[in-house]
């Protein structure tokens, strides 16, 4: 929707002041990290239990490390991205929300590739233990190069590529 500016020159976006626009950018932003700490919390849930497994005792020290790297990613990303809560609770009502809103837009972003590691880590180790086949290395990194695509890539070409200027 485009209004009329002073001079009768049109501009584009929403008419808003600059906290009405940082309300808004902060539930949207919440929205998506709720999606994102869903994921986090199960894939981090799932793997302390990995520990207290029969199976565990049987890895290889590759497998091992492998897991114990791919534990403090996780409990990275949980806290990335679990970050944007807990800044707007300590802020909130300080008149600050349009820093914290960007901060908490790049916890945010720190948590999704934190989380793209857990994943491809977990992926890794799962692999390697449910099968020895040399193909798994490239399998990971064709699952990478979709969450890379579908997380980065795409919406990097639709910001760059619909943005007006």
């Amino acid at each position: 929707m485009a209004d009329a500016a002073e001079g009768g020159a049109m501009r584009r976006g929403r008419n808003e002041t600059e906290e009405e626009r940082a309300d808004r950018m902060w539930q949207e932003l919440i929205q998506e990290v709720r999606v994102a700490q869903m994921g986090v919390q199960i894939l981090f849930g799932f793997l302390l239990t990995v520990v207290f497994t029969e199976k565990y005792g049987n890895l290889s020290g590759t497998d091992q490390t492998i897991y114990l790297v791919t534990v403090v990613l996780g409990a990275c990303a949980t806290g990335a991205l679990i970050g944007p809560v807990s800044l707007h609770r300590l802020v909130s009502g300080r008149r600050v929300k349009p820093q914290a809103v960007q901060l908490a837009s790049r916890l945010t972003l720190l948590g999704l590739v934190l989380l793209l590691a857990t994943t491809t880590s977990s992926l890794l180790l799962i692999l390697r233990v449910a099968t020895h086949d040399g193909f798994v290395p490239y399998l990971v990194a064709g699952v990478v190069a979709w969450y890379l695509l579908c997380w980065f890539v795409l919406p990097l070409w639709t910001r760059h590529r619909y943005t007006s200027r």
